[in-house]
């Protein structure tokens, strides 16, 4: 079926997509990035940051573009006759690098909680090697009174209870347990490295983090056959999807133009020339 245009109208509207702005996000955390405010006056050539209108100052948030109303610095207060120049102005980032930071730094976070978690599981191990004699008689005990087994049980001699894994636990060789606790701590290390890297943005970090991620997906697809939980669905859901993030986002191992079309679009949202894109034309004198 089609439709008829509205006279004039020589084609027909598109259709609207909602866009998720990160810098609205930010600012609402942080706070606007605005400049001027303790400024004295305001010069033509500041009209980009700021402009005043029929006695009304009216400031540009540098990150999310939002234009705020703002009082005339009170004399007391006022810091400088005009705002600073743009050398002087450090400017935040804003689309496509403030969208990357922040999804980089949440991986961090993820990668730090791992690190933490592999830590400690690899401590552990080590102390569990190094004290099982005296730990051995204390656990079988509580267990026995909490479950009512016991070493001499029929459940224990059979192969089966938690008495009897308990008990194979106890039994490793210390050269396994070491061997578990090294395996533990590498992973762990690995874990820091990609948390600090990718913290601070470095491109060395995003490939690390894509190469070990998916290097474990098949062992984590496998844990999945052999009994699924919610957890190890959720994160296989994540490594999954910071896999897809890091190859099509951030075009690692060349894909869709690499690492220089990463930093073409990068360049499109920041700096000067982005600002001055987005800066609306002067309000017309009132005669």
């Amino acid at each position: 079926m089609t439709h008829r245009l509205a006279p004039g109208v020589r084609e027909a509207p598109r259709r609207f997509v909602p866009r998720f702005h990160w810098e609205l996000l930010v600012c609402g955390v942080a706070g606007h990035e605005l400049v001027g405010l303790d400024a004295r006056e305001l010069r033509p050539s500041d009209a980009i940051v700021a402009r005043e209108i029929d006695g009304v100052r009216w400031h540009r948030c540098l990150r999310c573009d939002s234009w705020l109303v703002l009082p005339a610095p009170d004399p007391a207060s006022v810091a400088r006759e005009v705002p600073p120049e743009r050398e002087e102005i450090v400017l935040p980032l804003r689309g496509k690098p403030l969208r990357d930071k922040i999804i980089l730094r949440l991986i961090a976070i993820n990668r730090a909680l791992h690190f933490v978690g592999l830590g400690l599981l690899g401590i552990a191990i080590l102390l569990f090697s190094a004290n099982r004699a005296d730990l051995r008689d204390v656990v079988l005990r509580v267990i026995a009174d909490v479950t009512g087994e016991s070493a001499g049980n029929g459940a224990a001699r059979s192969g089966h209870g938690l008495t009897h894994r308990i008990d194979e636990l106890f039994s490793l060789r210390s050269a396994k347990l070491h061997l578990f606790a090294a395996i533990a701590l590498t992973y762990a290390l690995i874990e820091g490295i990609e948390a600090v890297g990718l913290w601070y943005g470095k491109r060395w970090a995003e490939y690390l983090t894509l190469i070990v991620t998916s290097s474990l997906l098949p062992v984590e697809v496998y844990e999945l056959t052999q009994h699924a939980t919610p957890f190890k669905i959720l994160a296989l859901i994540v490594n999954v999807a910071v896999v897809a993030y890091l190859l099509y986002a951030k075009r690692l191992f060349g894909l869709r133009g690499g690492a220089a079309a990463d930093e073409e679009l990068a360049a499109r949202d920041v700096g000067w020339p982005a600002l001055e894109a987005g800066v609306p034309e002067p309000a017309p004198a009132r005669g």
